[in-house]
């Protein structure tokens, strides 16, 4: 199992936290961003970090690890990898979230879910109700950073390799807008 501190050093390492003012995917402002994608630009960091959360499920017999696109398509190859299964990736299309490629899941096919960051859990409930419509049996949700503080429901278990509670705020309550002296930045791969 990997230590909290050695979890940290690799974030560090990586230049995954950032501070300034930032709209979330979920459309909440945070004076915090976690910019997991960077961790995939050294397998040193991803197959550390991606093993750790692999070793949480290694014993749920998964058949398929899935990923949202953009953010945990690197992250769903290197979780299944390490667990001996295949992986493939959810993407949008015409707003939904849907499998193309020629990707399907099987009825009762095990699957995992994973994403690199959580925060209000959003494109991960968006995948597990495509498993669930295909016929899939969701044995977990998994991603590196739990920024809900623990507080993320997706009515399976879920686990991460580390948990932080960060502020976040609607943009109406948002402190940084009322302050007026940072602009906020989207730095997340959905625009929309």
């Amino acid at each position: 199992m990997i230590s909290r501190q050695r979890v940290l050093e690799i974030l560090e390492q990586a230049g995954v936290l950032q501070q300034g003012h930032f709209i979330l995917t979920s459309g909440r402002h945070s004076d915090k961003y976690l910019q997991c994608a960077k961790i995939f630009r050294n397998t040193k960091y991803s197959e550390e970090l991606c093993g750790a959360l692999a070793e949480q499920f290694a014993d749920e017999n998964v058949e398929v690890v899935v990923g949202p696109a953009l953010g945990a398509i690197q992250m769903a190859y290197e979780v299944s990898r390490k667990l001996y299964c295949e992986n493939f990736f959810a993407e949008r299309e015409n707003g939904a979230m849907t499998l193309r490629r020629g990707f399907s899941i099987e009825p009762g096919q095990r699957v995992l879910v994973v994403e690199d960051v959580v925060t209000t859990g959003g494109s991960v409930k968006e995948v597990l109700e495509l498993i669930k419509n295909s016929g899939g049996d969701i044995v977990g949700v998994g991603s590196i950073v739990d920024r809900s503080g623990g507080k993320a429901d997706f009515g399976v278990p879920y686990k991460s390799v580390i948990s932080f509670e960060v502020a976040t705020y609607a943009p109406e309550d948002c402190p940084l807008c009322r302050a007026g002296k940072l602009p906020a930045v989207k730095p997340g791969s959905r625009k929309s």
